[in-house]
């Protein structure tokens, strides 16, 4: 498990589907008709909420170990936008220091943290070296 695979719970519920939550994230709660679908909708209720903690500036904790449990793997460029808000936070970094640093208007900086724009994975790139962080790719098994 990667650090961007958060583990699911996954509960029968009284009328047939399977109610999932997450651990680490405890705003998710979604359900699916089998585990294929409540899979793919925990994964939608993860980066809702995720989106949600950036809006609102809050910590994005990192997962927790599997532990045997079904685990729910973010986009790569979804994971590479949280790692590049982590970051920010993390150095104190503001939208507004980080568009002076990058040269870029404020909307140019603010879809860089929106998980529902499709960024080019360069500029994220770019915007974590000005916080002396690069971004790496790694290819593995699928599971």
């Amino acid at each position: 498990m990667g650090m961007n695979e958060y583990p699911i719970l996954m509960t029968p519920d009284d009328n047939g589907t399977l109610l999932v939550t997450c651990p680490d994230l405890l705003e998710v709660a979604s359900f699916g008709e089998d585990e294929a679908d409540a899979v793919r909708r925990a994964g939608a209720a993860i980066e809702e909420a995720l989106a949600a903690r950036i809006a609102d500036r809050e910590d994005i904790p990192g997962p927790s170990p599997a532990a045997g449990r079904a685990t729910v793997a973010l986009p790569a460029l979804i994971a590479a936008k949280i790692q590049l808000y982590r970051t920010a936070r993390a150095q104190g970094v503001t939208k507004a220091e980080l568009r002076r640093r990058l040269l870029l208007h404020g909307p140019q900086v603010d879809r860089l943290f929106d998980l529902r724009h499709a960024s080019k994975i360069e500029q994220i790139d770019r915007a974590l070296r000005t916080m002396g962080k690069r971004l790496e790719v790694t290819l593995r098994d699928a599971a």
